[in-house]
């Protein structure tokens, strides 16, 4: 049985390779920028703009705003990539993956801005409640009229967040338990599952405002909370801070070392843990932005694209940084949740494990309720609408089932599945956008003139030489 797993996850590995490279990381860095020259780099022109609009209020009570859809994608992203991802980018890949994931994030702000405000721009309503709801699913069905298309990448989306990302979370929350000394491999993971499983299953039944009001609630205190602790840790060797940068930059420009074994780089892993950190150009926020109640598209465009900052620039930089200032050296064998561990005990000694274990339990419970939202949504899109209430119970008990089973993967087939998964996902959502990119940057200009003039920007189908009888809630 052994000998059979271990083949499996070699040829999942070897897929997760060819994926990678050549594929995604051509996909990956044309579409970011095409994106970022076609907007004039919107993710550097408008980050300011970006900050502003997060905080406005939804025109009608009770609506879900700007902020909260942020906070449900962020949940989603700022997740346990966020610690055990960087961590096993460092350790596997080299220092110069960090740039890296600079770089993936920069030019995915773009791609992220275009996916979120067409998901704005071809939303539909609820007729029942009046709220919104939409994502890439419904941009490619309404656009470019490809029902068959949309629903892949629905399907597509259910597989990545309801197995492979969850399964991936689950596993990297149960790996930071390997510190203590009750920790029983055979055992304690299944342990972990289980207790997991069932605090998530009974979240979840509650629906989608549920994870609404739980996200926007402990992602904040979440986020902040845990780039204190890395700032404390990296002022305490603010010394090696300049030796870092230097081994950075050296790494991530040695390309003869990089090409020498491109699948085990730091271009290859910064590339990945990038990806999945920041979900930009994925396809998963646009359907949480869609759900948001804006005055023009562009504004929750801007609002999922300083997700993407949120998350690499600041919460992966402050893993990264913490990890290689703290003086640990990196090694495949504390790839993970121990590298950061033992990273943060430099400083506060036996608290660090304790910290990270902390804070994995809530980034991997906030990323399993922000994932099973996007899932709900492609749900009630394959089925024209939400199924009914003995299949979603049916449905979550088999997600739960599926965090359990996570717990026991060995890390590369836990990374493997996630990647593969979420490659998938990008192949379709990435040549959409392209497709139907004109649509959304004749809406930032739309907004941008409009600002000129003073105004607070409104949108109108027609300003922008679209039909509004294809548009459901803009009518």
């Amino acid at each position: 049985m052994e000998a059979f797993m271990n083949s499996v996850t070699e040829t999942l590995v070897s897929i997760d390779d060819f994926l990678y490279y050549p594929v995604l990381i051509i996909v990956l860095l044309a579409a970011g920028f095409y994106f970022s020259f076609k907007t004039r780099f919107v993710q550097l022109r408008m980050f300011g703009e970006s900050i502003r609009v997060v905080s406005e209020k939804p025109s009608k009570e009770g609506a879900i705003s700007s902020f909260q859809a942020l906070m449900v994608s962020t949940a989603s992203r700022v997740g346990t990539g966020n610690i055990v991802g960087v961590s096993t980018a460092i350790c596997l890949g080299g220092f110069g993956a960090a740039f890296w994931m600079w770089i993936i994030a920069l030019i995915g702000g773009a791609s992220a801005f275009i996916e979120s405000t067409l998901a704005q721009i071809y939303k539909r309503r609820n007729a029942e409640t009046g709220d919104s709801y939409g994502g890439p699913a419904y941009y490619i069905e309404s656009a470019l009229h490809n029902r068959a298309l949309a629903v892949v990448f629905a399907v597509s989306l259910i597989l990545t967040y309801a197995g492979g990302f969850n399964m991936l979370a689950s596993y990297n929350l149960q790996d930071t338990f390997k510190a203590y000394s009750f920790y029983n491999p055979s055992v304690t993971p299944w342990i972990i599952g289980v207790i997991l499983a069932i605090l998530v299953g009974w979240c979840v039944m509650g629906g989608g405002r549920n994870i609404v009001k739980v996200t926007s609630t402990l992602v904040p205190i979440m986020g902040l909370l845990y780039v204190a602790v890395s700032l404390i840790i990296i002022v305490f060797h603010i010394k090696l801070v300049p030796a870092v940068f230097a081994q950075i930059f050296r790494q991530a420009f040695d390309f003869q070392a990089i090409f020498g074994g491109i699948a085990g780089s730091c271009l290859m892993y910064g590339i990945k843990r990038g990806l999945y950190s920041n979900e930009a150009g994925v396809g998963s926020a646009p359907n949480a932005a869609a759900a948001a109640d804006v005055s023009h598209p562009v504004k929750q465009g801007l609002v999922q694209m300083l997700s993407v900052f949120i998350d690499t620039l600041l919460i992966c930089t402050a893993t990264a940084l913490m990890c290689m200032c703290s003086g640990v050296t990196p090694t495949a064998d504390i790839a993970g949740a121990p590298y950061v561990q033992q990273s943060i005990s430099s400083v506060f000694g036996g608290f660090g494990p304790v910290f990270v274990t902390i804070a994995m339990v809530l980034f991997a419970f906030t990323t399993l309720l922000g994932n099973l939202y996007y899932v709900d949504n492609c749900l009630a899109f394959i089925h024209r609408k939400m199924p009914s209430k003995t299949f979603m119970t049916c449905f979550r008990v088999l997600c739960a089932a599926v965090i359990l089973l996570g717990a026991g993967l060995s890390m590369d087939a836990a990374w493997a599945i996630a990647d593969i998964l979420m490659a998938v996902m990008c192949l379709i959502n990435l040549p959409a956008c392209v497709a139907l990119g004109g649509v959304a940057i004749r809406a930032c200009k739309d907004y941008e003139k409009q600002k000129a003039e003073g105004k607070n920007p409104v949108f109108r189908a027609k300003d922008i030489g679209l039909d509004d009888s294809n548009l459901e809630y803009w009518k």
